[in-house]
């Protein structure tokens, strides 16, 4: 038997607010050990790839991927920041695409997939582009769409790639101003 509408919206509701909740949890703790971060030299920019591979290749609770980016361009270059973290988000979105791709996507509304799949069809490299490079929680619904019309993966990862590449640069460069203006204050 399944739940009333109510009860369902409210988990998602629930478990969205216990997603924000570790967001901002992580990055307040990446925060606190801002000086001992140097120490992740030792790993650097592979390390990056690594950690934003794995914030992005999950596809129902998002992982803060752009709060390490941030914080992270205060320690190292923020352009090789963003480009061992764009490229390592592009990867990790193949998650959404193979679940598009075998046609096990779970889709929540609809009316969304509709939505993405007439802007896929369309013109699905700039599709993918604006929605990787914009900080929304309709990419994996759109790495889905796009495995599900059968885009070419290398097409689907260039473009990723890139809108991935410009949302990290912008969060990168973000952390490396504010956090210096922050400990002036």
């Amino acid at each position: 038997m399944t739940q009333p509408p109510s009860k369902s919206k409210l988990g998602v509701n629930l478990l969205r607010l216990l997603a924000l909740i570790v967001v901002v949890a992580i990055s307040v703790y990446i925060f606190s050990i801002r000086d001992q971060a140097e120490q992740l030299a030792k790993y650097g920019y592979p390390g990056i790839f690594l950690l934003s591979f794995l914030a992005y290749a999950t596809v129902l609770l998002p992982a803060p991927g752009v709060a390490v980016v941030f914080s992270m361009g205060s320690v190292f270059n923020p352009l090789g920041v963003a480009l061992a973290a764009g490229a390592g988000a592009a990867l990790g979105e193949i998650s959404g695409y193979l679940a598009g791709f075998s046609g096990q996507a779970v889709i929540e509304r609809a009316d969304m997939y509709q939505r993405l799949s007439g802007w896929m069809q369309k013109n699905g490299p700039l599709t993918v582009l604006l929605l990787s490079a914009i900080p929304n929680p309709f990419f994996d619904l759109a790495g889905a769409v796009a495995g599900a019309l059968k885009m070419p993966i290398y097409k689907f990862l260039f473009w990723a790639w890139i809108g991935e590449t410009i949302k990290m640069l912008l969060f990168a460069y973000a952390g490396y101003a504010s956090i210096g203006w922050f400990l002036q204050k």
